[in-house]
């Protein structure tokens, strides 16, 4: 055999490795996108403050002396500009508590934390009840607290952005395909629009993922995942978002025990929801 021959054989047998090794590539990257959650996009900092600035707003009506609250008929304090949940030490209760979280996000991004909030947050908020928690208002531990969390308003909006960017593929996990697809189609479509990505990163915020068996009232939960599954497909984004919340949170007003007295709730909660559908300012 010649040399010419030889040679002309091995760049055969190169060119069908080479097309072997291209094809499978394809069929396994085309797997990976088919299968992949869809992730939030990316966000500058003039949205990220946008954002931070209209959960505050929400939350606190822009006063720093909210930022340690306690609301009445509550079990738990509600702190920072997203009102992050705190149980007291040795309580538990059906909501996510928040607030510890927040300070292990902000441990890993080096923030500079008073170390009695560090120690407490790992057994328990220091207060067992809101009349003990409203008597502290003025103390030294309290003050510092308010001026921490005032301190760190990009800190917390990050924690919240960060949040909602695990919230899909968690709300994803216990659904068919077919639900999937549309619940991901609706979460693009609205973090997409105007205002929308604010909206799912303070819904997620103020109402949770909708995961949680807790988090519900005769079955029906109240969360994320029950608003995009309530969602309109004949409606712009952010519009049918802001209906099927409200009529997610009004069917949890209905379902819920009388003693907890939710109806007195719904109006505040409708004037958040209709922060997602205005202008941009």
């Amino acid at each position: 055999m010649t040399n010419k021959r030889i040679i002309s054989i091995g760049l055969a047998l190169l060119l069908v490795v080479a097309a072997f090794c291209f094809t499978v590539f394809n069929q396994d990257s085309s797997k990976q996108t088919a299968t992949a959650p869809l992730t939030t996009r990316s966000i500058d900092s003039d949205e990220a403050l946008l954002i931070g600035n209209k959960i505050f707003q929400n939350e606190c009506g822009g006063r720093e002396a909210l930022l340690t609250s306690w609301n009445s008929g509550e079990d738990f304090p509600s702190l920072g500009i997203g009102h992050f949940i705190w149980y007291p030490q040795g309580a538990t209760g059906p909501f996510e508590e928040s607030f510890p979280e927040l300070i292990r996000f902000m441990q890993d991004e080096e923030v500079t934390i008073p170390e009695w909030i560090v120690t407490a947050t790992q057994s328990g908020a220091p207060w067992q009840s809101r009349d003990a928690f409203l008597a502290a208002q003025d103390s030294e531990k309290m003050q510092q607290l308010r001026m921490f969390l005032a301190a760190t308003k990009p800190e917390q909006t990050r924690f919240m952005i960060a949040r909602l960017n695990r919230a899909l593929p968690a709300i994803l996990k216990p659904l068919s395909e077919a639900e999937q697809s549309r619940v991901k189609a609706r979460f693009k479509q609205v973090a997409d629009s105007p205002m929308g990505y604010y909206a799912l990163v303070d819904y997620v915020n103020f109402k949770g993922e909708g995961v949680k068996p807790s988090e519900r009232y005769q079955g029906k939960g109240w969360g994320l995942l029950q608003v995009l599954q309530q969602m309109s497909d004949e409606k712009p984004a952010t519009q049918a978002f802001a209906e099927a919340a409200d009529k997610v949170l009004t069917r949890r007003v209905e379902l819920s025990p009388t003693e907890r007295g939710e109806t007195r709730w719904l109006p505040g909660w409708r004037k958040r929801l209709a922060t997602y559908t205005a202008t941009i300012n």
